[in-house]
């Protein structure tokens, strides 16, 4: 499995960004001893930490890079900062553009990375959990499946106390709620696509801790989309807002993505 750094300059972020990428191309035929060319590009999932975190906290927490190699995933982790995957008050922080297109497109460019929105996924927890709901539905011609774990849906809920920095992201509460930087505004705008025969509405993921405090808020918006016809897994199961269940629910959410068997041959995780 290759672990990859990247350093590139980001056009939304106007600044040079980090970003780890998993890609399952090193695999060795145990017959041949030869590398296991892969057939075909890689389906690939765009996984989003959440707040006070980085591009590592995936990798350093979870076995996600494991459970890709074993299905043959690539996934691409940026850094959010605290920014709630939106685009900020200031000038240059695009951060919902740079999730929804610049990231895709510049990862496909630099690795072999299916193009197709049926074998493109973006997931995230906390605050990436709402960064991925949100730009899933911004950006459904971009994601065909969203998997937010212990989602920070509450985040524009004027009954809900600031969780952190959220005006310095946002401005007024109020007013951005009314736009699609509400992961709400974003779903009814892409239901209209949708009506229109101009989008697709994607698969939908949810999962939480019953120990979570986002439990609420993520059973309402289950019985929502359900109510609307959606097409969404829910999963609810001991816990709080912690690596331990989000280290769980990866593998569940890649094993309900749409993945093909992997190819046999052995990496660096196959020692005998």
């Amino acid at each position: 499995m290759a672990l990859i750094q990247v350093n590139y300059f980001s056009n939304a972020l106007a600044r040079t960004v980090p970003v780890n990428v998993v890609l399952p191309a090193d695999k060795v035929d145990s017959g041949t001893h030869q590398y296991v060319l892969p057939r075909k590009p890689f389906k690939t999932l765009y996984l989003l930490h959440g707040m006070f975190g980085n591009y590592t906290d995936w990798i350093t927490n979870t076995r996600v890079q494991r459970w890709a190699e074993e299905r043959n995933l690539a996934v691409v982790m940026p850094s959010g900062d605290n920014m709630y995957y939106v685009n900020s008050l200031l000038a240059f922080n695009d951060y919902g553009a740079f999730v929804g297109e610049e990231l895709p497109q510049i990862m496909r460019a630099m690795f072999p990375l299916s193009s197709s929105r049926e074998d493109t996924f973006i997931a995230g927890l906390s605050m990436g959990g709402f960064g991925a709901v949100r730009n899933g539905f911004a950006y459904a011609n971009t994601f065909s499946r969203i998997a937010a774990l212990s989602s920070a849906l509450t985040v524009l809920d004027p009954k809900v106390p600031p969780i952190a920095g959220d005006k310095a992201v946002f401005g007024d509460l109020d007013a951005a709620a009314q736009t699609n930087k509400n992961y709400q505004v974003a779903y009814a705008q892409l239901r209209e696509r949708v009506a229109a025969g101009e989008s697709k509405m994607p698969s939908v993921y949810l999962a939480c801790g019953t120990e979570d405090d986002f439990l609420p808020s993520t059973r309402a918006f289950r019985d929502q989309l359900l109510a609307d016809g959606v097409d969404v897994t829910y999963d609810e199961q001991p816990g709080g807002h912690e690596w331990d269940f989000w280290d769980s629910q990866i593998k569940k959410v890649i094993d309900w993505l749409p993945l093909d068997v992997a190819d046999q041959g052995f990496g660096s995780g196959a020692i005998d």
